[in-house]
């Protein structure tokens, strides 16, 4: 599991982005940054992955260390 207390239905806030996004994520970031949990991904074989469906339908994943319970 990611976080402590983070669960598929959680609401996350998203507080950093280690890589670069697209345009438009950082558009739906700035206007939002906060989601709810869909599901959970192996990123690189070792780590967790977090699907996060944002405010306006986006859905993308985000590394655990890049949200936090909202």
């Amino acid at each position: 599991m990611a976080q402590a207390g983070i669960t598929i239905g959680s609401k996350v806030r998203v507080t950093r982005v280690r890589d670069r996004i697209p345009a438009d994520l950082v558009a739906a970031l700035k206007a939002d940054a906060t989601g709810t949990v869909k599901d959970f991904r192996v990123t690189d074989g070792t780590g967790i992955g977090v699907v996060v469906e944002l405010g306006g339908g986006t859905t993308t994943w985000f590394f655990d260390d890049e949200i936090t319970p909202a």
